[in-house]
C-alpha cells in the first residue's frame, strides 16, 4: 500500500503543467508612445519616442529621457503588474544607453509595490530591483527579477534616472515576464494588443 502511494505521488508531481507565464515586449516602433506615468510629477523627466539620430538598439524607435527635475530621482513607470500573490515572480528587462562611463546620466530597473488596482500613483513600499548603472559605452541590458511576498498584489516597474538637468538616457526593447493569473494593468503601449504564453 505505501509502494502504490508513493507511486501515485510520483505520477501527481509527474503529470502536473509547469507554470504558464506571459511576456509582453515593447520597442517604442509606434512612434508615439512614451510612458504609463511619471514620478514625482508629470514634468520631471521629458520622455520622447525617437529614432535616428538619436541611439536605436533595435528597429527603427527608442525611448528618450531628458532628466527635468531639479533634484531627487526622477522615475518613469513603463510597466504596471496586478493580481500577484506571495511566491510569484515578476522578470523584467530593457536595454539602456549612455556614454559616460562611470558617470551621470545613467539609469538602472527598479519597482514599487503598488497594491491598488484602480490607481497608477499608488504606493505600498519600494520592491527594490539593480545596484547596477551599466558601463556607460553604449548599448548594455539590464534586467530583474521580483518575488513577491507579504502579501502584496501589484508591481510597477520603473527607469530610474541618475542625472542633472538636461543630462539624457534612452530605452529600448522592454520585456516583461508575469505568471499567467496575474494581469498587466497598465504597460507601454497602453493597449495591449498580443502576448506569448509559455
Amino acid at each position: 500500500m505505501r509502494r502504490a502511494l508513493m507511486v501515485i505521488a510520483v505520477v501527481l508531481v509527474a503529470a502536473s503543467p509547469a507554470l504558464a507565464q506571459q511576456t509582453q515586449s515593447f520597442g517604442w516602433e509606434d512612434g508615439t508612445t512614451t510612458v504609463v506615468s511619471t514620478y514625482p510629477d508629470p514634468d520631471s523627466i521629458l520622455s520622447t519616442n525617437v529614432g535616428a539620430p538619436d541611439p536605436v538598439q533595435s528597429g527603427s524607435r527608442s525611448l528618450r529621457l531628458e532628466d527635468n527635475a531639479a533634484s531627487g530621482t526622477p522615475q518613469v513607470y513603463i510597466a504596471w503588474i496586478a493580481g500577484l500573490t506571495d511566491g510569484d515572480e515578476v522578470t523584467a528587462s530593457f536595454w539602456r544607453y549612455d556614454d559616460t562611463p562611470g558617470a551621470a546620466p545613467s539609469c538602472r530597473i527598479w519597482g514599487h509595490w503598488n497594491d491598488d488596482p484602480g490607481d497608477i500613483t499608488g504606493y505600498d513600499g519600494s520592491a527594490g530591483g539593480n545596484d547596477d548603472y551599466g558601463p556607460g559605452t553604449g548599448w548594455d541590458q539590464t534586467s530583474h527579477t521580483w518575488t513577491v511576498a507579504d502579501g502584496h498584489t501589484g508591481l510597477v516597474i520603473e527607469v530610474r534616472t541618475y542625472s542633472s538637468d538636461g543630462d539624457t538616457v534612452w530605452i529600448d526593447d522592454l520585456e516583461v515576464t508575469i505568471p499567467d493569473t496575474a494581469v498587466f494593468q497598465d504597460m507601454v503601449p497602453v493597449e495591449l494588443t498580443a502576448f506569448s504564453v509559455e
